[in-house]
């Protein structure tokens, strides 16, 4: 069974920084460390991602999946599917022995615990890799190549679904969240983010009038894969544009 989140978790963004959540209403303690629940927020130290844009800090939601409660608000488990402010997947780890067998509805008084089904109890991070491997590299001055393109394919055995975000890693770099809009002449195939089989191809296209529209530097793909249990993986995905 998962375990309950709490304050002492190691918790970190994609770049490897450590964040630090804090618990807005501190009522239960599992080995010194607050147990948080869902609209807790934690932050990463100021300027210590190795990115033009920081993930900065995280506000914490549950899945819904189990049904113990502080005060009403539902208690955060370590395998909750959570993102950074700027929609990348956090890694969350807890060392204690405190963990949560409750259903995502209450038990009735004097009845077990159903067994949880196969989808609950994977715990297993799925599979994503992506070819070409990258860095996928455009010319400014030449207008080359026409075309590129790259294969995500994302492998679990109890699916969810699939997230691309693309952070442009530049001076004044920005956020976007590619499975709410899209720019012109960047198109995604297949282009909703379902997830109902494995394995699944998301292919990655970018004509030259749309690299054109963009800064020198890297700019980074982000492909994160979540299982029904909120177990997440992701891969990267460089393009640099040149002079």
């Amino acid at each position: 069974m998962p375990r309950v989140l709490t304050t002492n978790a190691l918790i970190q963004c994609p770049h490897s920084t450590v964040g630090q959540s804090q618990s807005l209403d501190p009522t239960w303690s599992v080995n010194g460390g607050m147990v948080l629940v869902e609209g807790d927020r934690g932050l990463f130290p100021p300027l210590s991602c190795p990115s033009q844009v920081q993930c900065v800090g995280y506000t914490l939601a549950s899945m819904g999946l189990n049904a113990t409660q502080i005060k009403g608000k539902k208690v955060i488990l370590v395998t909750d599917f959570n993102q950074t402010d700027s929609g990348l997947p956090l890694t969350m780890l807890e060392t204690h022995k405190v963990e949560d067998d409750t259903s995502p509805a209450p038990i009735p008084d004097g009845q077990d615990a159903p067994p949880l089904p196969p989808p609950m109890a994977d715990e297993t991070k799925p599979s994503i890799t992506v070819a070409p491997p990258g860095p996928l590299v455009f010319s400014l001055g030449a207008g080359t190549p026409l075309t590129l393109a790259a294969t995500f394919t994302l492998r679990s055995a109890h699916p969810l679904k699939w997230i691309l975000t693309l952070i442009h890693d530049v001076p004044g770099g920005s956020v976007e969240r590619l499975n709410e809009s899209r720019p012109a002449g960047l198109t995604l195939t297949p282009s909703d983010s379902a997830w109902n089989g494995s394995p699944l191809p998301i292919t990655l296209s970018m004509t030259k009038a749309y690299m054109l529209t963009l800064v020198q530097g890297d700019h980074n793909f982000f492909m994160t894969g979540v299982s029904q249990r909120g177990i997440s993986n992701s891969a990267k995905l460089v393009l640099t544009v040149n002079p």
